[in-house]
């Protein structure tokens, strides 16, 4: 099939798939959305900053994500804030990150090298748990029959009566499923998601069981949140620490 054929194949159900792939081909735009994925709203100069790039820069690229509808503005006085458009825009980041190769920059300094390890660690992944701390919750969760993590993952009864001993509360008549299987793009291996997964993840923000590392999307796991993990899923403290 030539070019005009597969162009003209696209025309004919309608769907412009290149134009989405051209907005997040541009690193910087890819950058943008990858940062997004914290769940927040953020200024163009945040994400100016974010990315090394100059402000009017950021301006343009942010103006083609909005346009292209993967992201929404909002308006508060002056300020202009951008944030992820829905669900299936998170979704998309996440499993094109997933995909991408995986490769190890140079860090370019020492905090750039902390900010990395911590990343990897423990981070928001819009509103669930990202990285090596969030798999050994899955893992464990798993372990003690909490969660069926099969083609169809889900919670069992069990792993409903845990929830509410530890006294994590999942909003009823939620239309998002309540198990969901997010492919961690750092780890290349699922953490829980969905309604439950973005349960557990406030209720640990709400405790002090973790805590936001600065502005970034990446997390800590307070020494009270080690004790907790510990004491809920036998999760070892020293490697919750490391």
């Amino acid at each position: 099939m030539g070019t005009v054929d597969i162009q003209r194949a696209g025309q004919d159900v309608g769907v412009d798939l290149a134009g989405v792939a051209k907005l997040v081909a541009d690193g910087t735009r890819a950058a943008f959305c990858l940062a997004l994925l914290d769940g927040r709203a953020w200024t163009a100069n945040e994400l100016a900053r974010y990315a090394g790039v100059a402000p009017s820069t950021a301006t343009s690229h942010l103006n083609l994500l909005v346009n292209g509808g993967l992201l929404v503005e909002e308006r508060h006085g002056r300020h202009r804030y951008v944030r992820v458009a829905d669900r299936r825009v998170i979704e998309l980041i996440e499993s094109l990150a997933a995909l991408a190769p995986k490769h190890s920059a140079p860090p370019r300094s020492l905090s750039a090298s902390g900010r990395q390890q911590a990343l990897a660690r423990a981070r928001l992944c819009y509103d669930h748990l990202a990285g090596t701390t969030a798999l050994a919750i899955t893992d464990a969760m798993v372990e003690r029959g909490l969660l069926e993590w099969g083609p169809e993952p889900g919670l069992t009864g069990k792993g409903a009566l845990w929830l509410a001993e530890v006294g994590i509360t999942v909003p009823a008549g939620s239309r998002r499923p309540p198990v969901r299987a997010c492919l961690d793009w750092t780890e290349r291996r699922p953490h829980l998601a969905g309604a439950v997964g973005a349960a557990l993840s406030a209720h640990a923000l709400a405790t002090g069981w973790m805590t936001r590392i600065g502005t970034t999307r990446a997390l800590l796991v307070t020494p009270a949140g080690r004790r907790a993990l510990h004491d809920h899923l036998g999760l070892p403290t020293a490697e919750l620490c490391s």
